[in-house]
């Protein structure tokens, strides 16, 4: 994502900024805000607005389970944007290697990313990066395809995924727990579960994310009225989420992201179209480039390496340093435990932040 951030930004601001929220807080998760806010807001009116930080436990659908969703969708946006001229040219083998190169990439630093939260050398494939780079494998490999048989293959996919769910638990395929298909995958590749009931095989399902997104930058690089992209736009993402939310209503397929059920991916796939709209007309069509979007744009310049760093050595590392002085300033005034892992949050937050406003203020971009 951090190396498309220059290609797209000459033609929409608004995918840097889009992009630049997303990871925003992302990297305000790893420096401890939502925990600490949720633990702040216990037991008050705010609690429930607050529990939007962090997922829905199963069947439901919260802000915070929107997220990956998002993040797929703006890297298969970018990716036309990123590969136009080498692709015109017919360099398509050069950027195959490419994109083999960086799913590799993304693929390790998932991995390597479970074992630092394990302290031990694991082998779990549940980290969003792990997801990424297959998602980004599939969505590549049908770039090519015209809008309708992308769209259908995506899906393709979805249904696959019922399938496999409803064949292999006949009474009870979307019950929470380890008796699932995506579980009975997790036990073959990893000799694992996990306790969170997150399985590896949702990168099928989430795939369409991608696979959208591809379609809506392709899209947007047409030469057509901006009102004729806007109406594609809002038709298509109002028909993903009526019809996913309407699965789980009448109870055919419930809303779970933690297995990424097909209502979940329409859904959610339908709110990041119409997001991404919200941003592209706000921004890009009505040419409101305002300065103090930046705080946001300058986070998505960098956003591997800020996220990869946040939740290595930032979250390790800075907010145990950040809450000695905290503590220290703060705590002899009275204020609470919680209160105070609220400002430390918002301390460490700042210094993600400003790594990658400096890194962004001197053209300094780590790409994968």
């Amino acid at each position: 994502m951090s190396q498309l951030a220059s290609n797209v930004s000459k033609r929409l601001f608004s995918l840097d900024v889009f992009r630049g929220m997303i990871m925003f807080l992302l990297i305000a998760e790893a420096a401890g805000f939502h925990h600490g806010i949720v633990a702040l807001t216990e037991g008050t009116v705010f609690h429930s607005v607050a529990l939007q930080l962090e997922h829905h436990p199963w069947n439901g659908l919260r802000f915070w389970d929107l997220i990956q969703p998002f993040f797929m969708f703006i890297v298969g946006v970018a990716m036309p944007f990123s590969f136009r001229k080498r692709l015109a040219s017919g360099d398509r083998g050069a950027v195959t290697k490419h994109v083999l190169r960086r799913c590799l990439l993304l693929f390790s630093f998932g991995v390597l990313l479970h074992c630092v939260y394990s302290h031990a050398l694991v082998w779990e494939l549940w980290n969003v990066l792990v997801q990424l780079a297959f998602t980004i494998l599939i969505a590549y490999a049908l770039m090519n395809l015209p809008h309708r048989l992308q769209i259908g293959i995506s899906i393709v996919l979805l249904l696959l995924t019922e399938i496999a769910y409803r064949f292999y638990n006949l009474e009870a395929p979307y019950a929470q727990g380890h008796d699932s298909f995506g579980s009975f995958v997790d036990q073959l590749v990893m000799e694992q579960v996990n306790e969170g009931y997150w399985v590896f095989i949702n990168f099928v399902p989430t795939a369409a994310h991608t696979i959208w997104g591809v379609v809506c930058g392709q899209l947007l690089l047409k030469n057509l009225p901006e009102t004729q992209k806007i109406k594609s736009f809002l038709i298509w993402g109002s028909a993903a989420l009526v019809l996913g939310f309407a699965l789980d209503w009448l109870a055919i397929t419930p809303i779970v992201k933690r297995i990424a059920t097909s209502s979940f991916a329409l859904a959610s796939g339908g709110f990041a179209i119409l997001t991404m709209t919200l941003f592209y007309w706000a921004i890009d069509v009505k040419e409101n480039h305002r300065k103090w979007l930046r705080i946001f744009s300058v986070v998505g310049t960098n956003s591997i390496f800020i996220y990869l760093f946040a939740e290595t050595v930032g979250h390790q590392w800075f907010r145990d340093f950040g809450m000695i002085w905290t503590d220290g300033l703060l705590g002899p005034i009275g204020l609470s435990e919680k209160v105070l892992v609220v400002l430390n949050s918002l301390l460490v937050l700042f210094i993600f932040w400003y790594i990658t406003y400096f890194l962004d203020k001197y053209k300094v971009y780590f790409k994968v």
